[in-house]
């Protein structure tokens, strides 16, 4: 997804979705699989990009891009936790 500046991309070999703004890591959702469900177990926004509104669209992508791959998710991080929250339409995701 790319969106004005900011672009998230998968990095399967890092185990993680990495947002970038203006071509510079901004941030990651990092992630554990374990068969078809997906870990997120560690959101960071670096300090000089927090406060910009990234996280959000972080999760986001990193979500429907599980949802794609036809994953379940468990929210081990407080950051996808909170997305949850408030994001209803991504509480089927969550394995049971």
């Amino acid at each position: 997804m790319t969106e004005n500046n900011r672009t998230v991309r998968h990095d399967e070999a890092g185990s993680r979705y990495v947002i970038e703004v203006d071509g510079t890591e901004a941030g990651f959702a990092a992630y554990t699989d374990h068969g078809d469900v997906r870990d997120f177990n560690h959101t960071v926004v670096s300090e000089d990009f927090r406060g910009q509104g990234l996280s959000s669209p972080l999760i986001r992508e990193a979500l429907d891009d599980t949802r794609s791959a036809g994953k379940t998710i468990t929210p081990s991080c407080s950051a996808v936790e909170n997305f949850l929250s408030k994001n209803e339409e991504y509480q089927d995701l969550v394995a049971q």
